[in-house]
């Protein structure tokens, strides 16, 4: 079942496309943000797929909007640390990308958007406000992009 508005998110630690000692995988905790931003977790199923590549361009395209609303965005799916750099760099993604790898599919299934029959993460976003609670969810089939003017719509409703 998918998380509900009103739950406290689950705090995660996930190696991310970030470096850390010269290689990716630099760690990031969600409780980080706590009481200091809004947090969109942009599950989505795989890196260098079509409508993934499409949809991380409009976060690169969105960034400056979002930054205004005080977010940080993290993007969430089960491929490598390293398939993540290479994507991050294809795309010029200024935000971090997260390895839901080992255990494949951990995290997405703390938030009910793990889909074990695929292997993959469904394409869904998860606002987190700034004390921990999620705020808003949306998921959509995964030939479907999703729509950052209703992420910014929500976000500005949190202030």
């Amino acid at each position: 079942m998918t998380i509900q508005v009103g739950a406290q998110a689950p705090d995660f630690e996930l190696p991310s496309n970030e470096l850390e000692n010269g290689r990716p995988g630099k760690k990031i905790k969600l409780s980080d943000f706590r009481g200091k931003k809004n947090v969109v977790l942009a599950f989505y199923p795989l890196d260098f797929s079509p409508v993934c590549s499409g949809e991380h361009a409009c976060f690169v395209e969105d960034f400056s909007e979002l930054e205004k609303a005080g977010t940080q965005v993290l993007g969430i799916s089960v491929d490598s640390a390293w398939a993540h750099m290479a994507f991050a760099k294809q795309l010029g993604l200024k935000y971090p990308l997260l390895a839901d790898f080992q255990p494949r599919g951990a995290v997405a299934e703390k938030f009910g958007l793990f889909l074990a029959e695929k292997g993959i993460t469904a394409r869904a976003t998860v606002i987190i406000d700034k004390s921990g609670k999620v705020a808003w969810v949306k998921q959509q089939e995964i030939p479907e992009a999703r729509d950052n003017k209703a992420i910014l719509a929500e976000l500005h409703k949190l202030g």
